[in-house]
């Protein structure tokens, strides 16, 4: 059921407020002079509120009592009720077909023995026969007069049949083919089949009367009786024994969804990281299991993703408050030394007034770079023209030389000893790659000793930059080689970072110096605007050290320029 002991407990997000305004009336709603709600809502449903939580209206209050009934008595009741329906059709069936089958027997015990039964009776004259014998014979001459011949038992107990009186034609159109009378009289009275024909004289052959031969169908009924009530019975057995059957089939078939259940449950009680345990993904519980792993999956990294970046976020509002709280707090001190009249001579009120605008000025660096981090957020658009980068790292170790003339700041290629290309064009905004490069050397002024050498390292590789996002398209759109990229390198040799934390020298307020001394460096968002504007422009940005005795080396690597040749 659960993918191991290491589990995550998180609180369920809060319901979104109900939208204000018209946002908030259904489309049916809506007021008149408005089509279906407020303008530009795409559709007039509202979206997720504290009493409609899924964004869209549920009925639960006309649930009929079938959709209350749990599926898997619902599964057992209709197998149930097939069963029985099955085996009560078979029964009708059954014994439909066997009282036809009987009575299709009766007529035709009459077709063959009805003429020598009447023949032999009629010929006893009018005494009744002392064999035992079903049969009933009716003897009638032309002037209507009647004499039953059969045995006093059976007319006793089953009555003798009403045959009525009937024609000759009738008697021709019926000749040889039986039909069902009733009977009067009798302990049991039956239902009787009688076959008529003709009694015709032996000289003459004319006709002197009609005769009746009957058998009762009272054993056939007790037959079909005692079917019936067999099948009755063996039909109520089997159907309890198919619902005990089917319960416990039920039960185990839908087994996996109680445990999917049971799964659902303990992840709405906050813990993430239980799964469904997987099953044939040929099945539909495995095909569902597999789909609600994937999307607990999802749902799990959504929710730590959220987490770490509300954890970043958090912190970057931290240090954020702490690099303004310096220098705020310096102004108020020096304005509150002002105003008590402490600054009592010209020095000293050009003193504060220094420290002030030193004060102003780092907190308008540091809103600046929180500003351009903002904007790199955002995903605002860049420049894509090409600029050439040899020409920009010539410029920056110009610049570093400037800070310090002690250093010794070269332009190499990427290889040991080699040249740096010149041009190396690559497709981007020439005002932000500068910044690049300004902040790389700016953290090679500021964290490393003065006089230390530092080299600027350009250079063309194979391997493409890790894509990032639309990169393959937008190296398409814009004509890029794939595998066509420019390296940049910037190289000091300085103490560098310490073990373990090159990973994090690109978050944002990081700093090697754990007590934010403001000698030891800067706000920490150097190398965080770095990273951000190289992801900009497509690129990957990575440290290392230098060499065995320390040093820091940012690579930048960037999509090339179209028309360069890699190999060059």
């Amino acid at each position: 059921m659960t993918a191991g002991s290491d589990r995550t407990t998180t609180d369920r997000p809060a319901v979104p407020p109900p939208p204000s305004g018209d946002a908030a009336r259904p489309a049916g709603d809506a007021p008149s002079g408005t089509a279906g709600g407020t303008a530009g809502s795409g559709t007039g449903t509202p979206g997720p509120t504290t009493q409609r939580p899924y964004g869209r209206r549920v009925p639960t209050g006309d649930w009929s009592w079938f959709a209350r009934v749990p599926l898997r008595a619902r599964l057992v009741a209709i197998i149930v009720l097939l069963l029985v329906a099955g085996q009560g059709i078979a029964a009708l069936l059954t014994t439909t077909v066997v009282s036809e089958f009987l009575v299709r027997q009766v007529d035709e015990q009459l077709g063959r023995s009805a003429g020598e039964v009447a023949e032999s009776t009629l010929n006893q004259g009018p005494v009744r026969s002392v064999l035992p014998s079903d049969y009933y014979v009716l003897a009638r001459d032309r002037d209507g007069n009647s004499a039953p011949l059969s045995w006093p038992q059976t007319v006793s107990r089953y009555g003798e049949p009403d045959i009525p009186a009937m024609s000759d034609p009738e008697v021709r159109e019926r000749s040889g083919e039986p039909f069902t009378v009733s009977s009067t009289g009798g302990s049991d009275p039956a239902t009787w089949r009688v076959v008529p024909f003709f009694i015709r004289s032996e000289l003459t052959g004319e006709i002197q009367g009609t005769a009746f031969v009957a058998l009762p169908l009272t054993g056939i009924h007790e037959t079909v009786k005692v079917l019936g009530r067999t099948l009755a019975l063996s039909a109520l057995g089997i159907a309890l024994v198919g619902g005990a059957v089917a319960y416990l089939a039920v039960h185990r078939a839908l087994r996996p969804l109680r445990e999917i259940e049971e799964t659902a449950a303990g992840i709405a009680g906050g813990d993430l990281a239980r799964r469904v345990r997987p099953a044939p993904p040929t099945t539909e519980v495995g095909s569902l299991a597999a789909s609600l792993n994937a999307m607990l999956s999802q749902i799990e990294e959504a929710f730590a993703v959220q987490e770490a970046s509300e954890a970043r976020m958090r912190t970057f509002v931290s240090d954020a408050s702490h690099e303004l709280r310096t220098p705020l707090a310096t102004i108020r001190g020096y304005g509150e030394l002002y105003r008590m009249g402490a600054l009592d001579t010209p020095d000293k009120v050009d003193d504060t007034m220094g420290r002030i605008e030193d004060s102003a000025t780092r907190m308008g660096t540091l809103v600046n770079d929180l500003l351009a981090l903002a904007r790199l957020d955002e995903g605002r658009p860049l420049r894509h023209e090409p600029v050439d980068l040899a020409a920009l790292a010539k410029d920056s170790a110009q610049d570093l030389h400037a800070l310090d003339p002690s250093r010794d700041v070269q332009v190499v290629g990427l290889a040991a000893g080699s040249v740096a290309p010149d041009p190396l064009r690559v497709v981007g905004d020439e005002d932000r790659l500068r910044q690049v490069l300004a902040n790389l050397v700016g953290n090679v002024a500021r964290h490393t000793p003065p006089g230390t050498a530092a080299q600027i390292a350009l250079g063309v590789v194979a391997a493409p930059p890790p894509p990032a996002g639309r990169a393959a398209a937008a190296d398409a759109e814009h004509g890029v080689p794939r595998g066509a990229t420019a390296v940049l390198e910037v190289r000091d040799h300085g103490p560098g970072v310490p073990a373990g934390q090159e990973d994090r020298v690109f978050e944002r307020f990081y700093r090697a110096d754990s007590s934010r001394n403001r000698a030891s460096g800067g706000s920490g968002l150097g190398l965080a605007i770095v990273a951000a504007i190289v992801a900009a422009h497509r690129g990957h940005v990575s440290v290392r050290r230098t060499d065995d005795d320390g040093g820091l080396t940012v690579r930048v690597e960037l999509p090339l320029a179209p028309g360069r040749d890699p190999s060059s």
